[in-house]
This record gives structure tokens, C-alpha cells and sequence, in this order.
């Protein structure tokens, strides 16, 4: 009985993102549809987002990251290009590095750890796994795993730290306001036609980039002024949530359970990584350590970008670094683990 659980997905959903957000938590929609999906999926109760559903609520994301990308920020990004293309670069070398130590050391069958820790573009790489000969359920594991628990944390760090820093203030939320209907009819056809248009095109990850690309550059030239009412907002991160807590299906769980001990040793250690490149950032280029810290975690880039558009924070630098990584993940990751993958073969 789809409707009924959905129903219930609903109930649980409103009920835990309301108390997340209750707690001041960053990005409490997106955590309670997601817990709430682990919940009913975990239990066997096999419900799934819909495909335009879930490009609809990319491009809104898409356009929210655009939005946070002023000709300012562009420009800082350009002239910091050395500091991006580092960071990224760490990123993708740790997962290979960590993906090759897990293979050759039998952890997992075959090339799965190197697709499974690939950081970014999900979908991408459990598609290329399948096609490279990796257990297709253990690499959507680790996959949706490690954005689960990298998106669970950085709200939690983000929460802490802005505890410490400035006590959070309630605000009054008006959830259906609008400044200028003009603005938000061509967001609407921005985020609603380029993302359908990906989705038919089969761009990886295209429902997202195409309209933040689109977006910042219509936006620095003046053409554009994005305006995304909160309602919007909420049910986009209700779609990404409930996409990421409903693919947790007890076969997937169950066939990962006597691995799980190295997935989340490895998915840690990655995000390690992660933090040292924050260091790195706050030591030397003088970002806040939140804003590094968000900026550099391996999680998923449209999670990750709530989390920033929710707290206080440099988004616009998180969303140019997510953004960064995700463009050379989807271009680089298949290459760089096909390389390991080739050469796993050629070992003795």
C-alpha cells in the first residue's frame, strides 16, 4: 500500500524535521526526510523518490548555489584557482589511495573500494562500477553511506559551532513570501526546464550543475535575480533527503553488514582528509574553521550546500569548493578509477 506508507513517510518526516529545526540544527529538513527514509526503508518498506521529482528539487538546489555565487565570490575563485584545484585534488587522491589500500588488502571483492569511495556523484560511480566487474550493492552502500553520515556530522558541527560562537536567534519564518513574482516565475522555469532538460539529455549530475551554471552566469550579467520562497526550499530538501534514507534497503544492509566496521573506518579516514585540508584553509588562506570545514567535506554537494545556505557561514566559498570538486569528480573519478582498476588486473 504505496500511499499509506507514504502517508506515514509524511508524518515521521514533518515530526523529526520539526524537532531538528526546533533544535536550531542546520539543514533539519534534509536530516529528519533522511532519517525518517533510513527508518522505513531499513524496516523493508521499498518506496522511492520519483526521477523528475527528484531533478525538480536539483535544480532548486542548483539555483539556491547560484544564488550565493555573486560576481564577487566568482572573481575570488578565479584568482584563488591554485588553493581549489589543491583541495579537490587531496580529495580524489585520498579516496583512490584509500579505495586501493582496501582492495589489495581483500577487504572487499574486486575494484568495490575504489567506487565506493569516490567522493561525489553517486549515481555516476555505482553505474561505472557495475561496469567494471564491482559488487554493485556493496558500492551503493558505501556510496550513500558515506553521504549519510558526512551530512550528519557536518549539521552537528555546524550546530556546535555555532552554539559556541553566537547563540542562535530565532527568526520568523514566512514561509510564502514572495518580493517580486517576475523573479520567482523565471527561477521557476530556470530550475524546472534546464533540470527536466539534463534529466532527458542523461547529463550525470546535470538536473543540479546546468541550472547553478545557467544561474550565476545569467545572475553576474544582470539578467537574472534569483528568488526562492522558503516553502520551496523545504520541500526541495525534503525530496533529497527522503532520495538519500530510502535507498537503505535491508538487502543492502544486510549483504554490508560484516564489511561495515571498514566502510565507516574508511569513510573516517576520509573525512580526515577532509579536515586537514580545513586547516589547511583556515591556517593559510584565512577562512573561518566552519566555513573550511563545510568547504571541504567529502559529502554530497547538495547536501553539503544546505547545510551552508542554513548556517553562518561564507556560502558562496563552500558552494565555488563543492562545486569544484563535483565537476572533477564527474569528469576524473571513472578515469582515476578506472586506472586503479586496470592496474589491480596488471598486479601480481
Amino acid at each position: 500500500m504505496p500511499a499509506l506508507w507514504w502517508g506515514v513517510l509524511l508524518l515521521i518526516s514533518a515530526v523529526l524535521a520539526w524537532a531538528l529545526t526546533t533544535l536550531h540544527l542546520p539543514a533539519g529538513v534534509l536530516l529528519g526526510c533522511m532519517l525518517a527514509g533510513i527508518l522505513l526503508s531499513s524496516r523493508d518498506i521499498r518506496l522511492g523518490v520519483p526521477r523528475p521529482l527528484f531533478a525538480l528539487a536539483q535544480g532548486v538546489l542548483g539555483c539556491l548555489m547560484a544564488q550565493s555565487l555573486q560576481p564577487a565570490t566568482l572573481a575570488r575563485v578565479a584568482a584563488d584557482w591554485p588553493l581549489f584545484l589543491g583541495a579537490t585534488v587531496s580529495i580524489i587522491a585520498a579516496s583512490a589511495g584509500l579505495g586501493w589500500f582496501l582492495m589489495r588488502r581483500q577487504v572487499f571483492p574486486g575494484t568495490t573500494a575504489v567506487w565506493g569511495l569516490a567522493p561525489g556523484a553517486a549515481s555516476a560511480m555505482v553505474l561505472m562500477a557495475e561496469a567494471y566487474g564491482a559488487d554493485v550493492r556493496l558500492v551503493a552502500f558505501m556510496q550513500y553511506l558515506r553521504v549519510a553520515v558526512v551530512t550528519a556530522v557536518a549539521a552537528l558541527v555546524a550546530h556546535f559551532w555555532t552554539i559556541q560562537t553566537a547563540p542562535p536567534i530565532a527568526h520568523e519564518v514566512h514561509w510564502f513570501s514572495v518580493l517580486h513574482t517576475g523573479n520567482l516565475g523565471w527561477t521557476l522555469v530556470l530550475a524546472f526546464a534546464v533540470s527536466s532538460l539534463a534529466r532527458w539529455l542523461k547529463i550525470p549530475g546535470g538536473a543540479m550543475v546546468l541550472p547553478l551554471i545557467l544561474g550565476a552566469a545569467l545572475q553576474a550579467m544582470g539578467l537574472l535575480v534569483i528568488e526562492l520562497p522558503p516553502a520551496l526550499l523545504a520541500v526541495s530538501y525534503a525530496v533529497i533527503g527522503w532520495s538519500i534514507g530510502l535507498r537503505f534497503t535491508p538487502s543492502i544492509l544486510w549483504h554490508a553488514l560484516r564489511a561495515l566496521p571498514a566502510v565507516l573506518g574508511s569513510i573516517l579516514a576520509l573525512m580526515g582528509v577532509g579536515v586537514a585540508i580545513a586547516v589547511g584553509l583556515n591556517q593559510w588562506a584565512g577562512y573561518d574553521p566552519l566555513t573550511a570545514y563545510l568547504a571541504s567535506s567529502p559529502g554530497g554537494a547538495d547536501s553539503v550546500a544546505i547545510i551552508a545556505a542554513t548556517s553562518a557561514v561564507d556560502a558562496g566559498f563552500v558552494m565555488a569548493m563543492q562545486l569544484a570538486r563535483f565537476l572533477m569528480v564527474l569528469v576524473w573519478g571513472p578515469r582515476v578509477s578506472q586506472f586503479i582498476a586496470r592496474q589491480s588486473r596488471t598486479d601480481p
